[in-house]
């Protein structure tokens, strides 16, 4: 499985577990330390650890392994390092604090199906109410 195809399992477990304005970032050409960083939230502590849970547990069924994970306990902001792959599972006032995608702002945005795309625009919505 190449880093792509484990991105895009990994955005798969996180529509699963209802996460929450899903982005894929394509890193390769800005830095060595991964190929894509993918950046999800969700609205409350146990929301972030289910995410979470749920990527490992759909990249464990593929024999995938992370490399390091922190901050489970927590639950504000879990990290899953899969070397080429690093999830950032924030809840929404940290992400909104970091605000990774501006940090990243260089990096391709891999462009997921539209149908999932009208999900994420109509969440958006929904949690701007």
């Amino acid at each position: 499985m190449n880093s792509k195809q484990t991105a895009l399992a990994c955005n798969a477990a996180i529509e699963n577990k209802k996460g929450i304005d899903p982005v894929i970032l394509d890193i390769r050409k800005l830095t060595d330390i991964a190929d894509f960083f993918i950046v999800v939230h969700g609205n409350s502590d146990r929301h972030v650890r289910t995410i979470a849970d749920g990527i490992i547990d759909e990249l464990h069924v593929k024999k995938i392994k992370p490399s390091h994970v922190e901050g489970l306990r927590e639950a504000s902001w879990i990290l899953l390092d899969y070397s080429d792959v690093i999830i950032h599972v924030f809840h929404y006032k940290t992400r909104e604090f970091y605000n990774l995608e501006r940090l990243w702002g260089d990096a391709k945005i891999v462009k997921l199906s539209e149908n999932h795309e009208r999900k994420t625009k109509k969440t958006r919505r929904s949690s701007a109410s």
